[in-house]
């Protein structure tokens, strides 16, 4: 496991590369100036001599192997750049919305979970009854509903008509509900249905007939036996999920302008900060690495015979 780990982060190194390769050319070849995305309204009246001036101030006045180089070698000093829009380091601007991106994403996750599990478990165990195709149903919307059309009816009920919780906003445990709901139920719709698929064909296998038959209960066949092997699959998407999240939920980040990193990247986007568009997604490239190794390594904590050599 030790090996494997090791291994895992050594391989860390050329996917990074390969995404601020990637991130860099797209950048560069997309139309637009920086400087003019910077100075807004206010560059109609500056001169050309004061925009060269700010784009050597920046370093776009050089080549874009040049830039490129220059990128690498701040990234081995653990500099990501220096934001063009605020003229703070690109690291404490993503560090900075990070907090609130991963309270997001560990609230939606903790619905998602509950709800998806919960549903693909009863749905699996009341096979073609009423309970299953509720079930199927219920995730059959979260999978087809977009979105911030879930989290405008979640505003429109809850924040307008029963003003229950704030529309949108970042401070409190009741700015965090409808975000975290509107997220979560779309990611449980996805983990119901894995669940549901693979809990059925766990309780067709021999194990679970030999438990039933020595006098164990259902409730201990289905979830200390039938359950525990039947996650192997839903941790492979709880995973997918969770990386989603926590890259940013832009869509939800930005109906309920819930400030993380989604939206500064959104933000950042359009006013081509090319520093902290990079840096940004050179952070959230890191933390998919991370969940899906963690996400390997609980395979071999939820089935024993699951070992990495």
């Amino acid at each position: 496991m030790t090996l494997f780990i090791i291994r895992r982060l050594a391989a860390l190194v050329p996917v990074l590369l390969g995404v601020t390769l990637l991130v860099f050319a797209m950048l560069w070849l997309a139309p637009g100036d920086p400087v003019l995305a910077l100075l807004g309204e206010s560059a109609q009246g500056i001169s050309r001599a004061a925009l060269e001036e700010l784009r050597r101030a920046h370093g776009f006045d050089r080549g874009p192997v040049i830039q490129y180089l220059d990128y690498l070698g701040g990234l081995v000093r653990g500099d990501l750049g220096t934001s063009v829009r605020s003229g703070q380091p690109v690291m404490q601007e993503v560090l900075g919305r990070f907090p609130a991106t991963l309270l997001l994403a560990g609230s939606a996750m903790f619905v998602a979970s509950v709800l998806g599990l919960t549903l693909g478990v009863l749905a699996a165990v009341f096979r073609r009854t009423v309970v299953d195709h509720v079930a199927v149903l219920i995730a059959l919307l979260g999978v087809s509903v977009p979105v911030f059309w879930s989290g405008l009816l979640l505003m429109l009920l809850f924040a307008l008509d029963l003003g229950w919780l704030p529309a949108s906003g970042y401070g409190t445990w009741k700015h965090l509900v409808l975000p975290a709901s509107a997220v979560g139920f779309s990611s449980a719709a996805f983990i119901a249905r894995i669940t549901r698929a693979s809990m059925i064909e766990t309780l067709r296998q021999d194990y679970v007939r030999t438990a039933t038959a020595k006098g164990l209960g259902p409730g201990a066949v289905r979830l200390r036996h039938a359950l525990r092997n039947a996650l192997l699959p839903v941790v492979t998407v709880v995973g997918l999920q969770f990386g989603g999240l926590l890259g940013g939920a832009v869509l939800t980040e930005t109906v309920f302008a819930w400030p993380g990193i989604g939206r500064m990247l959104v933000d950042a986007i359009a006013t081509r900060d090319l520093p902290l568009v990079q840096g940004s997604v050179l952070f959230i490239a890191v933390l998919f690495i991370i969940v899906n190794l963690a996400v390997d390594v609980s395979y071999a904590v939820l089935n024993p015979k699951v070992r990495y050599d």
